[in-house]
């Protein structure tokens, strides 16, 4: 790479040995800090954080609504971060109800979450949707990025069968949707998920491109020498940022390393514990939270979503003593003691939640933060889900200008208004999406 004293271009990476290392904003990149101020601020991005099997409603909703609201147990874990989301109550999904289809809340749920579409019931060929909002937001600034947008999801999916009382497998395992007909697959992976934000090989064979992974050291171990040389133009600020980033990469890829050569050294059944996918819950979210992170960091992309669990998750907790699947827990029928366990679940997910906004608050971009160029949106696709309830869904929406430190009920409107409300605050004006009937005029 030709190093001069001219401004440094904004999609500048390091290279070595075909792997590529895309850069954070630096001061380099503009004529002066005011430069990065004005580039950073100019960033718009959308996150989207999706809970399974719905919430214990009377342990998420304050009791008040207004400002300054008493924190309700499921999202005490949120208390530090008030300032930076809203809760909003009195949002529908109405196209997710059967509408004459019968049983197949999950998939409903689910497949119209960002659609606001009433998804076909199939469970084989001629499956249709609506393009999801991230998707239309992923078409309008993937110009910019070189991904356009970034899936990820905690368990393994499928998008063929039947996964819902004849509902395809698409609709439960997936939120987002390029067209009606074309859901994209989640990657749940960490290796897999760094590979693509950091990896480059022209090598097409699985077990060949698996000796060369294990033969590299690190992919910044193959990008040392472009490294040393960016740095000699660099001032004190970037060299930091640089250097604070790089850290954050290498800490990842030896997590998944060490990850990888325990699963070869340990025989496990591959459905058990594939290789690269930390034990823990919490470890594993975290990691991949993390990757996002860098995603958006290094501006390699500027829309997400991150499935904590899919539709009808069985998934237990025994890290928070909740050794019963999600789902069964989920119908809990008023029984005191399922109440208790779901709402531990519950709460363990909007713990995610939290470390996301921390992650987002803590990484820089001049003197603002992720967050403050952020959109997200966290929830659930169900509200009570012992009735399968489609109303009053259990949601926030945070970051960029969003008006936080509240509660507003919008009165039962259908949820797809606050998206459009959310892609105006993006720059990207729609006239409708899904069912939506109008806007909400008071995010900001």
């Amino acid at each position: 790479m030709m190093i001069t004293r001219k401004a440094m271009g904004r999609r500048t990476v390091l290279r070595g040995m075909g792997t590529t290392v895309a850069l954070p904003l630096l001061e380099a990149m503009g004529s002066s800090a005011s430069a990065v101020e004005t580039a950073a601020a100019s960033r718009k991005r959308l996150q989207v954080i999706y809970t399974p099997n719905g919430m214990v409603m009377k342990d998420f909703f304050p009791a008040q609504t207004g400002e300054g609201y008493a924190m309700s147990p499921i999202l005490k874990p949120l208390e530090p971060y008030r300032d930076r989301f809203a809760v909003v109550s009195g949002l529908d999904h109405i196209q997710a109800e059967a509408l004459g289809d019968g049983a197949g809340d999950h998939a409903r749920c689910c497949g119209t979450f960002l659609t606001g579409v009433h998804v076909k019931k199939t469970d084989g060929a001629g499956i249709s949707n609506g393009i999801s909002m991230d998707q239309v937001v992923a078409k309008k600034f993937a110009e910019y990025t070189q991904i356009p947008s970034l899936e990820l999801g905690l368990e393994s999916p499928s998008l063929v069968g039947s996964c819902d009382s004849g509902y395809s497998c698409a609709y439960t395992n997936t939120l987002s949707w390029s067209g009606p007909a074309s859901p994209m697959p989640i990657t749940t992976n960490p290796r897999e998920v760094f590979e693509r934000l950091f990896g480059e090989s022209d090598v097409a064979d699985a077990k060949t491109r698996l000796m060369e992974l294990k033969r590299q050291a690190s992919i910044l171990d193959l990008v040392s020498e472009d490294a040393k040389r960016l740095s000699v133009s660099l001032g004190a600020n970037d060299k930091k940022k640089v250097e604070e980033y790089m850290q954050s990469i290498r800490d990842l890829e030896r997590g998944i390393q060490k990850l990888e050569q325990r699963g070869a050294a340990v025989q496990m059944p591959t459905y058990a514990r594939p290789a690269g996918i930390p034990d823990t819950f919490q470890d594993y979210a975290r990691m991949m939270i993390d990757l996002q992170i860098l995603a958006m960091q290094a501006d390699l992309t500027r829309v997400g979503t991150f499935m904590i669990g899919r539709e009808g998750s069985n998934h237990s907790y025994p890290e928070i003593d909740v050794a019963d699947a999600h789902h069964p827990i989920s119908h809990h029928g008023n029984d005191p003691e399922k109440l208790a366990k779901l709402s531990k679940i519950n709460t363990l997910h909007m713990d995610q939640v939290a470390y996301y906004l921390k992650r987002m608050s803590e990484t820089k971009e001049g003197e603002a933060s992720l967050l403050d160029s952020t959109l997200f949106l966290a929830g659930a696709g169900l509200a009570d889900p012992n009735e399968h309830n489609h109303k009053n869904l259990p949601l926030i929406v945070g970051g960029g200008a969003i008006k936080g430190n509240r509660h507003f009920d919008a009165k039962s409107v259908p949820m797809t208004n606050l998206m459009l409300s959310m892609m105006d605050m993006l720059g990207l004006h729609q006239d409708s999406l899904g069912d939506s009937t109008s806007r909400l005029t008071n995010l900001a």
